[in-house]
């Protein structure tokens, strides 16, 4: 026997308040079995207890709305279960950034005051020949630009047979970190003529003379290595105008092994030697 409940003992019964049962029920969400026309006071099943249990979990782990209608609603238990596992892995790559995140700031309370870093060097960088694709970007699309623009070259100049000379790399002009857009351009040292292919050009890129430290892992935590990059030029009176450029020694493309990636930044300075 299918038993009525007003919205005060449902509310106490799934502990959902009065309050958010009526938002479910605006949005279609859980709709009461029963709506009085004159009153409009709402009465629920006994049967629609074990489903607002359901919603209570499901909000409890953060998933919208939209999300858990569609799981609802969903026509068969493979369905269901496909935008459950979509959702938990969402979690799951929130909880590693989280857990990134406060590694990251625990080292750093233990390390407010590090020492100056001795793995800073200053290189000489000769002019190459690379294939290259450069664009105006937004600083919070450059992770997956890069990625992109990188699968792009690499694909280019395997088609072509041209043989790569070097790491990849990218130079990144300062609008991209003072204003959150500026140009970008991702590179690979090549040997032979590059043929112009979709974004990918052929170009010359210049010497440069950088001080330089490299990073190792993922770019979580980069920004430390740019800060002991920057202080140590500016102690030292380095520092001059130009893009910063990156090497990307070791990296998603070789590896998915994040411990081992390592990325060189390299910081525009003085020059170090003579030519």
């Amino acid at each position: 026997m299918v038993s009525s409940l007003p919205i005060g003992d449902f509310s106490r019964a799934t502990h959902m308040s009065i309050k958010t049962l009526r938002h479910y029920h605006r949005v279609g969400l859980l709709e009461p079995a029963d709506v009085d026309q004159f009153t409009g006071h709402r009465r629920y099943t006994t049967e629609q207890i074990p489903t607002a249990q359901v919603i209570r979990r499901f909000r409890g782990l953060d998933m919208p709305i939209e999300e858990i209608r569609g799981i609802l609603t969903a026509p068969d238990v493979p369905s269901r279960n496909e935008l459950i596992a979509a959702h938990l892995g969402r979690l799951e790559e929130g909880l590693a950034r989280t857990q990134t995140a406060v590694a990251s700031l625990r080292d750093l309370l233990d390390h407010t005051q590090d020492p100056a870093r001795t793995d800073i060097s200053h290189r000489s960088v000769a002019g190459t020949r690379a294939a290259a694709i450069t664009a105006a970007i937004d600083i919070d699309d450059a992770s997956s630009w890069y990625q992109g623009a990188l699968g792009e070259l690499q694909g280019t100049i395997n088609a072509q047979g041209v043989t790569a000379s070097g790491a990849p790399g990218g130079v990144y002009a300062a609008d991209l970190f003072t204003n959150e857009r500026g140009q970008a351009t991702v590179f690979i040292p090549c040997t032979g003529q590059i043929r112009p292919v979709g974004r990918v050009e052929g170009v010359e890129m210049p010497p440069a003379e950088l001080a330089i430290i490299v990073h190792h892992g993922p770019h979580d935590d980069i920004d430390r290595a740019y800060g002991a990059l920057g202080t140590h030029v500016t102690q030292h009176a380095l520092a001059v105008e130009g893009p910063i450029r990156e090497y990307y020694l070791c990296g998603r493309h070789d590896t998915p092994d994040e411990s081992a990636w390592r990325t060189e930044i390299g910081w525009p300075i003085f020059q170090t030697s003579t030519r």
